[in-house]
């Protein structure tokens, strides 16, 4: 046997074992992540390593996603997300293009402005928008969480964008000017088209940042409980079951309130 068709034969007996290995490994979290949650808790307390459960049940899904109001959590968070990554793109699109295109004094220079914010740590900005929020009062609300995640994510959308739009033909764009296309008819049908993908990423970019973050959705959010995100949710509650009539969450908020007012003062 020559040594091309042993080694053939041994990379066809490999490639599946292989295969198979890392998918073992890559599904194995998983598998236990979801046998942890059919299982019953006081099975759980006492035989956490067990991989396969004596008795299967569903109760805890209907606590966490009913009781606990962990729905309401993805409602609001799919709300701020979609909302950030919407008026995100419709900011960043004519800004990009205008960047990647058109002539005006600091255009090279424009989009490292833009990058500069992210040279600051988010809680240094903290104390000054939780200041201006209350005083316009947006505290508390999604709205204002909105504003928030849109101005974290419009530079590096910017940015992003600009350099896809530089590599679409500028020839292109001229044809579809002779053609009687005006600069924002040309934006829409020919180099949006073109740019799916990284309108794509950019979006999805934009959606991971409102749906993931939790410093800003901890300072304006934490005193009103219906208006939590995600990844607040099962912070703020301490991983414990509060019934959403009582009001002490609201302690939670309450005990950071002096904290607060002295920083303010400060």
């Amino acid at each position: 046997m020559t040594r091309d068709r042993f080694e053939r034969a041994l990379f066809r007996v490999l490639r599946p074992l292989v295969i198979a290995f890392l998918t073992v490994i890559t599904a194995f979290p998983f598998l236990y992540m979801v046998m942890l949650s059919v299982r019953d808790i006081q099975e759980l307390i006492l035989d956490p390593g067990s991989l396969w459960p004596q008795s299967f049940t569903l109760s805890t899904y209907a606590d966490v996603l009913g009781r606990q109001g962990f729905v309401t959590f993805m409602g609001n968070s799919a709300i701020v997300a979609v909302a950030s990554v919407l008026v995100t793109l419709l900011i960043s699109i004519p800004g990009a293009y205008a960047v990647a295109r058109l002539r005006f004094f600091g255009r090279r220079q424009v989009h490292f402005l833009f990058l500069a914010v992210y040279l600051f740590p988010a809680i240094v900005l903290a104390i000054p928008l939780f200041v201006l929020f209350t005083m316009l009062g947006l505290r508390g609300s999604l709205p204002g969480l909105i504003l928030v995640y849109i101005a974290q994510t419009v530079p590096v959308t910017v940015y992003m964008l600009r350099n896809y739009f530089e590599t679409v033909p500028q020839s292109v764009e001229e044809a579809a000017a002779i053609d009687g296309c005006g600069r924002m008819e040309t934006i829409w049908r020919v180099v949006l088209p073109l740019s799916k993908p990284a309108l794509m990423a950019t979006g999805l970019y934009a959606f991971m940042i409102a749906w993931n973050e939790f410093l800003f959705a901890l300072l304006f959010l934490v005193e009103r409980r219906e208006s939590w995100t995600v990844s607040l949710g099962p912070v703020a509650t301490g991983g414990q079951y509060r019934d959403p009539d009582d009001r002490s969450h609201g302690r939670i908020g309450g005990s950071d309130a002096p904290h607060r007012r002295g920083v303010l003062r400060q």
